[in-house]
């Protein structure tokens, strides 16, 4: 069986052919039936095509080209008679008959390896720049009072709420989201080899094929589960507690923080109001008024204010529309011994 180690200086020596302006049809046959004889063969060929196209191809490889820019497709030349210096594909990976024919070419033998060589210099720090297997990277963020959906590579959707951030990285071994801001839901499909990971700081939620969300909070972190089993872990800080791993099943509401994780077991449906920002909504259960504007405002410009803390003590509960300020504030005027001033793009509550 060929190592992973030959099926990398094969793609290698195909790449740099391909580059070549002898390039012919007879040899893209040979490199198509190459890639379609195993999964690791394109694994390979397309991860180092991509950190070939990325190093600038014979600028990066520093062969001499001195016009700008990045030089055009059969430019490669050797130094002293112009002539092509191409590498050979594996002997591996071709025809009896076809070997024979390759070895009686001219081009030096020194001259190949040092071209595949550098090839594989190039291709090796680049993956080590982007990151080992790296095939995606990409950002997404929303506005405040936006809400976003995104397809993702895998089939998995994000929805991101109000005034959030995320960038992705996906690999060979990981999906991993890193939540840079705000709060994103995860409908996340199904893939054992690769496991889906959304990290804040030093604290990664971990899952296969499941739908959870996740939520910045100052210091803090939220997770909430809705279906499957996610894996809360923390790195944990020298000078605080260690923070064990915590499994999630659906249902689960966990509020990770430096003092440690508590978690709250209930039902779906419960665990599903912490999510209704996504139809429009935000849901108080003998909230304290303080924490249900807190929560208003992070999906307006036009900010509340509290001036007195007898007012944030004060308890609320119910289903509102996130947008509409102007009818949340009123009701609170009228069933509440509170009075409201509008001081620009502000409305400011005390008591009365």
């Amino acid at each position: 069986m060929t190592s992973s180690r030959e099926i990398e200086h094969i793609a290698a020596s195909w790449l740099a052919r391909r580059d070549g302006e002898h390039w012919n049809e007879r040899d893209q046959r040979r490199l198509d039936a190459w890639l379609d004889a195993s999964t690791a063969h394109r694994v390979a060929y397309v991860r180092l095509d991509a950190a070939w196209q990325q190093s600038g191809r014979l600028q990066a490889l520093g062969a001499g080209w001195r016009a700008g820019g990045v030089p055009p497709r059969g430019s490669w030349a050797t130094p002293h008679t112009g002539a092509p210096a191409l590498a050979q594909p594996h002997p591996a990976a071709t025809p009896r008959g076809w070997r024979a024919a390759t070895r009686r070419r001219s081009w030096p033998h020194a001259r190949l390896l040092a071209v595949a060589a550098s090839l594989l210099v190039v291709v090796t720090l680049a993956l080590a720049w982007h990151g080992y297997g790296a095939v995606e990277q990409a950002s997404y963020r929303t506005a405040v009072g936006e809400l976003r959906e995104v397809q993702l590579a895998d089939g998995s959707v994000a929805t991101l709420s109000s005034d959030s951030r995320i960038r992705l990285t996906w690999s060979r071994r990981e999906r991993h989201v890193d939540l840079e801001q705000g709060e994103a839901f995860f409908s996340v499909a199904k893939d054992r080899a690769r496991p889906f990971v959304v990290s804040a700081d030093a604290r990664r939620v971990i899952a296969v094929g499941t739908r959870f969300a996740v939520r910045r909070d100052a210091a803090d972190l939220r997770v909430v589960v809705t279906q499957g089993l996610v894996r809360l872990e923390s790195d944990g800080r020298p000078d605080g507690p260690h923070q064990a791993t915590t499994l999630l099943p659906a249902g689960s509401v966990a509020i990770a923080s430096d003092g440690g994780v508590v978690v709250h077991s209930g039902t779906v449906q419960q665990a599903q109001e912490y999510l209704s920002w996504r139809n429009g909504f935000v849901s108080f259960h003998d909230t304290p008024l303080a924490t249900a504007v807190a929560e208003f405002n992070r999906y307006n410009q036009r900010k509340i204010v509290i001036d007195d803390a007898r007012v944030g003590a004060m308890r609320v509960g119910g289903n509102f529309r996130w947008s509409n300020t102007d009818a949340f504030v009123r009701l609170l005027t009228r069933g509440f011994p509170v009075k409201a001033a509008a001081r620009g793009n502000t409305i400011v509550l005390s008591p009365r």
